[in-house]
C-alpha cells in the first residue's frame, strides 16, 4: 500500500520562505498543495518557477491542506496562525511565536484549546553542532555558565523586530534548552533610532548556572558562538562551522620542586553534516504523520523565550541597567502544561 502524501501549503515567499520552499521540495511524502505571498506579483513568478499553484486566497487555500508552514513577517505571525488553526490542525510557524509576549500568549492558549501540532521554527536547536554540546553538558558534567554571541549586520527584510526578537531569541531558547528555567534576568544594551541594534543579558538559572547572551546587528562579521565553562572543561562551539571543541584541563604530579603541573588536552567532536532546515521539516512532518513522535519547539518554548525577550527589552529601553525575576510559576505552567 503506498501512504498518501501529506499536503503542505507555504505561506511568505520572502528569503526564509523559499529556503522552505527549497527543503519541503525535496522531503518525500510531502506534496505542495499551494503557495502564497502578500506579493502575488512575486509570489507568482515563483510558483511558476517551482511549478507550483499560487493561491490568492489563502484562507480558502487552507482547506485543503493537511499542515501549513507560515513564512511571513514576524508582525503577520498571530494573525496566520489563527487563521490556519481554523482549518488546519498541523502549523509550523518561524520563529518567534508571534511579535509579543502577549500575542505568544494567546496562541499557546489557541494551541491547546484546538489540540494543535504547532511547532517553532527555533532552527538552531537542530544544527548538529548544538545536538553534540547538549551532549556534552548533560549531567555529570558541573556547568557554570554558557556564553552565547550572536552578531550580523541588520537585513533591509527585517524591518519589524529588534535585536532581541531577531537575533537574541535564538539564544534564548538556547539557553533555556540547555540549561533549563531562568529564575532572573540582568540586561543592558544599545538602542538606535528608536529600535534596539544592541543587547547583552544575564539570565541565572533555577539549577545554579548562568548563561551570558549577546546580540548585535552594529557588527558586520557575521558571528554564531557558544562556549561553555565547566568545573573540568571548556566546550567551545561554532554554530557556523559546526565545531566542537572540547579542552579539558589535566593535572599532573611533577617532582619535589613542584607539586603538580597542570595542562590541558584538545578534543574535535565529530559532528555529523547535517542542514538544520531539512532536520526541522523533516521532524515537522514525522509529528504531522505521529503527533509527539518527535521532540521539537512549541508554543510553550515559543512563550517562554518570548518572555525573557520581553524582560530583556525592558531592561534596555528603560536605559538602565537592571535585573528582573521571572515568574516562575508561570513558566512551569507553560512547561508542564498541555504540550502545543
Amino acid at each position: 500500500m503506498v501512504n498518501t502524501p501529506i499536503s503542505v501549503g507555504l505561506v511568505g515567499l520572502g528569503q526564509m520562505g523559499r529556503n522552505h520552499l527549497r527543503v519541503l521540495s525535496m522531503l518525500k511524502g510531502v506534496s505542495i498543495a499551494f503557495v502564497h505571498d502578500a506579493d502575488h506579483d512575486a509570489g507568482k513568478r515563483i510558483a511558476d518557477q517551482y511549478r507550483l499553484n499560487f493561491r490568492p486566497d489563502v484562507d480558502e487555500a487552507l482547506k485543503g491542506v493537511d499542515a501549513v508552514v507560515i513564512c511571513t513577517p514576524t508582525s503577520t505571525h498571530e494573525d496566520y496562525v489563527q487563521r490556519a488553526a481554523r482549518h488546519v490542525s498541523n502549523i509550523f510557524v518561524e520563529k518567534p511565536l508571534a511579535h509579543s509576549l502577549a500575542a505568544s500568549e494567546a496562541l499557546h492558549k489557541l494551541a491547546i484549546e484546538r489540540n494543535l501540532n504547532l511547532q517553532v521554527g527555533f532552527i538552531e536547536r537542530f544544527n548538529p553542532a548544538v545536538r553534540e554540546l547538549k551532549a556534552v553538558l548533560r549531567e555529570p558534567a558541573q556547568v557554570i555558565s554558557v556564553d552565547f554571541m550572536r552578531t550580523n549586520k541588520v537585513s533591509s527584510r527585517i524591518t519589524d523586530v529588534d535585536v532581541i526578537v531577531d537575533l537574541m531569541i535564538h539564544d534564548i531558547d538556547l539557553a533555556l534548552h540547555l540549561n533549563g528555567s531562568v529564575k532572573s534576568v540582568f540586561a543592558h544594551g544599545l538602542v538606535q533610532n528608536g529600535m534596539i541594534a544592541f543587547a547583552s543579558a544575564l539570565l541565572t538559572h533555577s539549577n545554579g548556572r548562568f548563561s551570558r547572551i549577546q546580540a548585535s546587528r552594529i557588527t558586520d562579521k557575521k558571528m554564531r558562538l557558544i562556549q561553555a565553562t565547566c568545573d573540568d572543561m571548556f566546550v567551545n562551539c561554532e554554530l557556523v562551522r559546526k565545531e566542537v571543541i572540547i579542552a579539558r584541563q589535566l593535572v599532573q604530579a611533577a617532582d619535589e620542586h613542584s607539586p603538580y603541573v597542570t595542562s590541558s588536552v584538545e578534543e574535535m567532536l565529530a559532528v555529523r553534516p547535517e542542514e538544520a532546515l531539512l532536520s526541522e521539516l523533516q521532524a515537522f512532518v514525522a509529528n504531522c504523520v505521529a503527533p509527539g513522535s518527535v521532540e521539537v519547539p512549541r508554543a510553550s518554548d515559543g512563550v517562554e523565550a518570548m518572555s525573557i525577550c520581553d524582560k530583556v527589552q525592558q531592561l534596555v529601553m528603560s536605559g538602565e541597567a537592571g535585573q528582573l525575576l521571572v515568574n516562575q510559576d508561570a513558566s512551569r505552567s507553560h512547561r508542564e502544561g498541555v504540550q502545543a
